[in-house]
């Protein structure tokens, strides 16, 4: 069966068409079962609504077989929480603090991932349904079968009726953009040193194909174990390499166009290549492989946390300098002591002309190696090395071979180029700049190939990276989880905001239904649970719905009972054909229609295990009267702005953490002499947990509607690229964590006197752009500027340069052009104020 037939049902209802009658076939098979065959009513209260709230309530993610999966995995969790609610039951105030606590937790379990935030709500009805009167620990094997009975036909009905396709999982999706990888670089190695606009294309597809809103969210790597950290850090670092190979130029000597052959000299007219036509040329300042749709594109809004930026970092820069990919960014501790292979001292050390990313079994190949023939060579040789490790990498992904001897292998002919320019040369400047960016491009696929490995093979993959980068391959289970909780656990995180108004509210209400002896109290607090937002302008919007809804639906209810009175016959016929209809229309109409249809589904689920009359309606209409002002009081009280404060706050940090950064990456970079080797550079871990708390806020603010209130000094600027903001953090990290990889020894005065300039200038901008985004108290209000996209001055060229000039260079030039995107051009705001670009 592969689902209801597409001519029977509008295009709109037929995925909720067949998702409500999986939640049909479950809730009326439990429920009937145990009331009807049994004669065990509690029994069947408890299989109906764990359907209803595992199927219907939560929202998980994935195909059939997917949500079966987290279901299965979720039934003593099931059991755990009906247990507790029963014994918490006693006392008002015992029901009361278990719901503070639990309701927290479960909130707050969002930070695991899409998955444990689709089914939150569900585990929160589970709790909510046993903690009210009667308090009766007698009854509770029957509240746990009926439980377990509901679940595990979800769960049936989930892995084999209306079977879904899966979609590509991420693993292959990187494997294929490896691959894609591996051809573009063979090409740069072959005249005309250049891709086509049909190359250009393809790997602008593929690194589409990586973004989080082109992967469904439950195949997102956003959890916080060892392989999905490991497959997020490869599908980042993927994307960064393909966004860096189409920007390396032609090299300054090699033949672009047909006709005669031969080399020409630096600043010369190129000479004509001799084969057949050339590969027109791109343009890599002016095309950017990966770049995506605007920010203000409506259809930009990703679902589902993460806090890694394969789910986020949703913009690749356009830098030349040599940076890496760090991994998928959070707080974490700094290793007590770095990696071994022996028990050598000499391994806990970097070689002298190698670089943290070269294995310490590598061994560094002479320039004769590669070739003599000059810098062009040596560059060539980088690519092809390249070439070798990304397709060892999508063979990784795909049948699990360790691409540790392609690893080696770049290492080893990266150190030599990293040697070249570790020094004075009489390369002309194109030149070096291009090896800058040759060097970028094998430090993005070093990464995809180290991360790889471990996203395959765990803690037993072969290719020991850097571990400044691929920290989390160290610490167990346990220990990541706890880092990814205290990542979060601070007011500033939009996951710790959420968790927190929910618990309070849910709390609030169950003491408002405990003192006041609200009848069927628990459906103040589903209320609450379904109409709580993350801002108090959608709040309203959903109450104000409900409302009208609940009361159409106490009508209609309060007509039915009025009716039928005892024939019990009736509400069993009624109600299956009812839920089926509820669950089809509710989802499409909205959440007015739903509280409607829903109101009558209680009164004919109630009608059955108890003599009915029409005050059953009159009492759920005051339940959601209850909880929905509940809601609406801890919306307004409790972040109201949602997310849009959250990341206008975060993202000013964020680019004051990093201008610091940067003025102390320029300073260590002009100085003379050496600069020790540090595991981790002061100020880079608040970099990182910055870009956390902006990344989370970022996911959220997507899903937001506009800004509550009126503009002012509060409300973010009116166009604003925030995935912007987001990779100059990122590219602050990588670009700094390059450039004071040791050795080096420092440039010359002209070198670093223009250098430290230019840093103080990418710097300032920073600054500027923060205090716009965020204004002090004392800060005069201004407008978010409009920078230009290159950096003045970038085109120096000191005489005697060595490489980490032009290299630094391009990485403040890339920054700079980060800076000029957040200020986008877009609609001025309204007299009302404006929503901010998104």
């Amino acid at each position: 069966m592969s689902g209801v037939p597409a001519g029977r049902l509008p295009a709109p209802y037929a995925a909720p068409g067949r998702r409500a009658l999986q939640v049909t076939l479950v809730a009326a098979a439990g429920f009937y079962l145990f009331r009807y065959g049994l004669d065990r009513p509690a029994a069947a209260v408890y299989a109906l609504f764990a359907a209803v709230a595992l199927g219907g309530l939560s929202r998980i993610p994935g195909t059939g077989r997917q949500r079966a999966g987290v279901v299965l995995r979720l039934i003593p969790v099931g059991w755990v929480l009906v247990t507790a609610g029963t014994w918490l039951s006693v006392r008002t105030w015992s029901a009361a603090a278990g719901m503070l606590v639990i309701g927290f937790a479960l909130a707050f379990s969002a930070v695991g991932g899409p998955r444990p935030a689709g089914a939150a709500p569900g585990l929160q009805l589970l709790y909510i349904l046993p903690s009210f009167p009667p308090y009766h620990p007698g009854a509770l094997g029957e509240r746990l079968l009926g439980t377990t009975t509901g679940m595990a036909l979800l769960v049936v009905t989930e892995a084999l009726l209306f079977p879904e396709p899966d979609p590509p999982p991420y693993r292959e999706r990187a494997a294929h953009a490896a691959s894609v990888a591996a051809r573009c670089a063979r090409l740069l190695t072959t005249p005309p040193y250049a891709l086509t606009r049909a190359d250009v294309r393809t790997v602008r597809e593929a690194g589409h194909r990586l973004r989080s809103l082109s992967v469904p969210e439950a195949d997102r790597p956003a959890g916080p174990g060892v392989r999905p950290r490991a497959l997020a850090h490869t599908g980042l670092a993927a994307r960064t390499l393909l966004s860096r190979l189409p920007r390396l130029s032609t090299p300054p000597d090699a033949p672009t166009q047909t006709g005669a052959s031969g080399p020409t000299a630096p600043g010369k007219p190129p000479r004509p290549a001799p084969n057949g036509p050339a590969r027109p040329r791109t343009t890599p300042d002016t095309y950017d492989a990966t770049d995506p749709p605007a920010a203000s594109d409506p259809t930009e809004r990703p679902t589902g946390p993460s806090d890694g930026p394969a789910a986020h970092a949703e913009r690749s820069p356009a830098p030349t300098a040599p940076t890496a990919p760090t991994a998928p960014t959070e707080e974490r501790p700094r290793p007590p002591h770095p990696p071994t292979t022996g028990d050598s001292p000499t391994e806990h050390t970097t070689r002298p002309g190698t670089t943290p990313d070269t294995p310490a079994n590598a061994t560094t190949a002479p320039p004769a190696a590669v070739g003599d023939t000059g810098p062009p060579d040596i560059a060539a040789a980088v690519l092809t090395a390249v070439a070798r490790l990304a397709d060892g990498t999508a063979g990784c992904l795909r049948v699990g071979t360790s691409p540790v001897g392609e690893y080696k292998e770049l290492a080893a002919v990266r150190a030599v180029l990293v040697a070249q320019g570790m020094v004075a040369s009489a390369a002309a400047p194109d030149v070096l700049r291009r090896h800058a960016a040759v060097l970028e491009v094998a430090d993005a696929a070093l990464a995809m190939g180290a991360a790889a490995d471990l996203a395959a093979h765990g803690r037993r993959a072969a290719i020991v990276g850097p571990p400044e980068r691929f920290w989390y391959a160290g610490p167990r289970a346990p220990a990541l989880w706890w880092h990814r909780v205290r990542g979060h656990a601070e007011r500033r995180s939009v996951f710790f905001q959420n968790a927190v108004r929910i618990a309070l509210a849910l709390t609030a209400a169950r003491l408002v239904a405990g003192v006041d002896t609200l009848p069927h109290g628990f459906w103040a607090l589903l209320a609450t649970l379904t109409l709580t937002r993350t801002t108090v302008e959608e709040t309203w919007s959903a109450i104000r719905s409900a409302l009208v809804g609940t009361l159409a639906g106490a009508l209609v209810a309060g007509g039915t009972l009025a009716l039928a009175t005892t024939h019990t016959t009736v509400y069993a016929v009624v109600l299956p054909l009812w839920m089926l209809f509820a669950f089809t229309v509710g989802p499409v109409k909205g959440v007015g229609w739903a509280q409607g249809l829903f109101t009558v589904l209680v009164a004919l689920v109630f009608a059955q295990l108890a003599p009915p009359t029409w005050q059953l309606a009159e009492v759920r209409l005051l339940d959601v009267v209850v909880g929905s002002a509940i809601g609406a009081v801890f919306g307004l009280l409790a972040w109201p702005r949602g997310a849009q404060d959250e990341l206008r706050f975060a993202s000013a940090e964020l680019l004051r953490k990093a201008a610091e950064i940067v003025v102390a990456t320029g300073a260590a970079v002009a100085r003379r002499e050496p600069v020790p080797a540090v595991p981790g550079p002061p100020g880079h871990r608040s970099l990182r947990h910055a870009v956390i708390l902006a990344e989370s806020a970022y996911v959220q603010f997507q899903s937001e509607p506009a800004p509550f209130g009126g503009r002012g000094r509060t409300v973010a600027p009116a166009a604003v690229d925030w995935q912007a903001a987001l990779m100059a953090g990122h590219h602050t990290l990588w670009g700094s964590q390059r450039l004071l990889e040791p050795p080096h020894t420092g440039l010359g005065p002209p070198a670093a006197g223009t250098v430290s300039r230019l840093g103080d200038h990418v710097a300032g901008r920073m600054l500027l752009i923060s205090a716009a985004l965020d204004p002090g108290g004392d800060t005069p209000e201004a407008p978010l500027p409009r920078l230009d996209r290159s950096l003045a001055g970038a085109g120096a060229e000191p005489p005697g340069a060595p490489g980490l000039y032009y290299a630094t260079v391009s990485w403040l030039d890339s920054l700079m052009a980060d800076l000029s995107r957040i200020a986008r051009a877009g609609p001025a705001p309204g007299p009302g104020g404006g929503a901010p670009a998104r």
